[in-house]
């Protein structure tokens, strides 16, 4: 078959799994293909893998192990609140407060505000914005 005209999908690398490609892992799985085999048209080997044992749960008291679909998608949506950058701003607001009040209410720079604040040891490097 020509690659011109291929109806399959090719994936994408660097793509997250959707849930329908999630969905296609459970009943390939269920149907008694390898990781090899779904990895063909879905991604690499070690992305499946990694689905697969992110999704898989216990079933009749632990006896039996099988992914299911959708464990994989909470699971992925719980790690994806988590990644991204962290905020500094609820860490740091103390010495924002303090700038604005210096800055408006005696008319310091904002340099003046954070070496001051430096100097007197009010505020550690840790605890400044750059």
């Amino acid at each position: 078959m020509d690659s011109l005209h291929s109806t399959m999908n090719q994936h994408v690398k660097g793509k997250h799994l959707s849930f329908e490609e999630r969905v296609i892992i459970q009943t390939r799985l269920k149907d008694g293909c390898s990781i090899r085999a779904i990895a063909r048209k879905l991604g690499s080997p070690s992305t499946i893998s990694y689905e697969v044992r992110r999704g898989t749960v216990s079933l009749y008291h632990g006896k039996q192990k099988r992914y299911k679909a959708d464990q994989g998608q909470s699971v992925y949506q719980i790690n994806r609140c988590h990644c991204g950058r962290k905020s500094d701003f609820l860490k740091k607001a103390g010495f924002i407060n303090y700038v604005i009040k210096h800055f408006f209410e005696d008319g310091w720079s904002l340099d003046v505000c954070a070496n001051r604040s430096l100097a007197t040891g009010e505020f550690s490097h840790y605890q400044t914005v750059c």
